[in-house]
């Protein structure tokens, strides 16, 4: 029987440079996080102009990082899934659909929450 692995111990910098690695690795030519960062940038733009209150940066900052979070889950379950096979294989292919709709579904909850956030302002300058 083969022994088990025992990963040496780590130090808090270490598991940081991880962090940050699987960031880089996650977003490197991703192109979903050229929108996803793009949108972002908007929103930020957008915060800063209409001067929005400490609340509405907390929700708006709360749903992005939840959208970015889940864009980089898809990608390392696309990254395992070519680990696994480079066949198709019906459970694989579900996996990815359904890891693809969570971002999907945050991504649509920070549209909502950017709509109810950003549009009262901007009809004030309308307005």
């Amino acid at each position: 029987m083969p022994e088990a692995f025992e990963p040496p111990p780590r130090t808090w910098l270490n598991k940081f440079q991880d962090a940050f690695e699987g960031v880089y690795l996650g977003t490197a030519g991703q192109s979903s996080f050229i929108v996803h960062g793009l949108a972002f940038l908007v929103v930020l733009l957008l915060g800063v102009t209409l001067q929005i209150e400490a609340w509405q940066w907390t929700v708006v900052l709360l749903v992005s990082g939840l959208v970015v979070s889940l864009e980089l889950v898809n990608s390392a379950i696309e990254s395992l899934a070519r680990a696994v096979t480079d066949e198709y294989h019906p459970c694989i292919d579900q996996a990815l659909k359904i890891a693809s709709a969570a971002v999907l579904i945050a991504a649509l909850v920070s549209v909502f929450v950017g709509l109810i956030v950003f549009v009262p302002p901007l009809w004030k300058l309308v307005g």
